[in-house]
């Protein structure tokens, strides 16, 4: 799987887990509601300040999010 991908079904899935909609997690980023769907779609990179603000909004630290991609990642790759 790919990394941008990855991070946009981690990021959609926490989203998801608070009832949250693209445009509140947006607005309580003070980030576009097309970015936030950019990123879940896997069409753009976050810049590092991105995944800090996102995880902060979403409940959870920067270093569990990019665990989780990392996890999405290895698995994808093991089981091709």
């Amino acid at each position: 799987m790919q990394l941008k991908l990855a991070f946009g079904e981690v990021i959609k899935a926490h989203r998801i887990r608070l009832g949250y909609s693209q445009e509140h997690l947006a607005h309580l980023c003070e980030l576009d509601r097309t970015y936030i769907g950019l990123l879940e779609r896997g069409k753009r990179n976050p810049s590092l300040k991105t995944i800090f603000v996102i995880s902060e909004n979403l409940e959870i630290t920067p270093s569990s999010l990019v665990n989780e991609v990392e996890k999405k990642i290895t698995n994808q790759t093991s089981s091709t």
